[in-house]
Parts: structure tokens; C-alpha cells; sequence
């Protein structure tokens, strides 16, 4: 299946940050910086390390905008993958040092940890980034505990059309599970 082509706004975006532009850096921030935040939280548990993460990530994007390569996906999915990535470098580092200081669990310990927050932070962008209409059925199914027949009612929708909705959404976040690395592409961004 072939790629789709990145959008004008990301292309756009890449080209201005190249150019130094810092207007350009100021409204990446604006538009993600909470999704960046976010997912570092999710992974450290801790405010002052999804800062610094979060700056770290607007750094890199500032200082290297050519390692985004639009072609691959959406500029949202590789500062979600930066992001990820240096929080579970940070998590794995400071979780090392705290093992090798106390000698308190196990590598395994340490990985098992790794996982859950990796897949933690995934599900929670994996739902954020999900079309709206699905994102509103799995939260009435999961939080306002509705079945499918409610769900349908409250949407306004079909019941099949509430059983597809809520089947993809739960499809998609299978996936948090599945891999290590958050959103879009796998692999390192750059």
C-alpha cells in the first residue's frame, strides 16, 4: 500500500524550520507541545523530566529539521516517536541507576516497567489520534459504561454502525500493545 502523500502543512512546516524560521518553531510548539508533554508524562510519571523532554524534542527539531522526512508520515507522528523514544531512554536510565544504586528488582523488573509505559503512552496517543466519531464511541462504551445499543442511541448512529465504530477503535488500540515505539513509523526518526 502506497504511502499518502504528506500534507502541504507538514511539507510546509519542515521547509520554514530549515529556513531558520523561528515564527515556524513557535507554531510547531503551540500546535504539539502538549502532545509531546503528554506522552513524555505518561512514560516518566514525572513533570520536570516531560519538560525537559519536551524541550529536548523542540530542540532537536529546530537544530536538525531535515532528519523529518515528510514522505514518511505526518510531522505529529515523528515528534510523537522523538518524544517517545527519549523518555523511555531517560526512564531506562534512571531506572538503571536507581537498580544498580539500590540493588531493590531485577532487569527484568526494569523492562517489564519499560513496556507498560511504552504501551501506556501508545494507547493514549493511538486514542487522541483517532477520527472523532470513534474516539466518542470507546469513550462512552469505556467511561459512561454504554453498550453498543446505547452508544448508538447517545450517537445518534445505527447500532451497526456503533458496533463498527467501537470494533475499530478497540482494533487500534490493540495495537498499543504490539509495539515499542508510539506512533506512525517505526524505527528511530532520524
Amino acid at each position: 500500500m502506497p504511502k499518502e502523500t504528506p500534507s502541504r502543512w507538514d511539507r510546509r512546516m519542515q521547509q520554514r524550520l530549515a529556513h531558520g524560521e523561528a515564527a515556524a518553531l513557535g507554531e510547531l510548539y503551540d500546535r504539539f507541545a502538549s502532545l509531546v508533554h503528554g506522552l513524555a508524562h505518561r512514560v516518566l510519571d514525572d513533570e520536570d523530566a516531560a519538560d525537559q523532554i519536551t524541550r529536548e524534542v523542540f530542540t532537536r527539531i529546530w537544530e536538525n529539521p531535515e532528519a523529518y522526512e515528510p514522505r514518511q508520515g505526518p510531522l505529529r507522528s515523528y515528534l510523537a516517536t522523538l518524544a517517545h523514544q527519549q523518555a523511555v531512554r531517560q526512564l531506562r536510565s534512571t531506572e538503571s541507576a536507581v537498580l544498580a544504586r539500590t540493588g531493590l528488582g531485577t532487569t527484568e523488573d526494569l523492562e517489564r516497567k519499560v513496556r507498560h509505559a511504552s504501551a501506556a503512552a501508545r494507547a493514549d496517543y493511538i486514542v487522541t489520534s483517532m477520527p472523532a466519531p470513534l474516539r466518542a464511541a470507546l469513550e462512552l462504551a469505556y467511561f459512561q459504561r454504554r453498550d453498543y445499543r446505547q452508544t448508538a442511541t447517545d450517537l445518534g448512529v445505527t447500532e451497526d454502525e456503533a458496533r463498527r465504530r467501537l470494533r475499530l477503535g478497540l482494533q487500534l488500540l490493540s495495537t498499543a500493545r504490539d509495539s515499542g515505539t508510539p506512533p506512525g513509523r517505526p524505527g528511530r526518526p532520524g
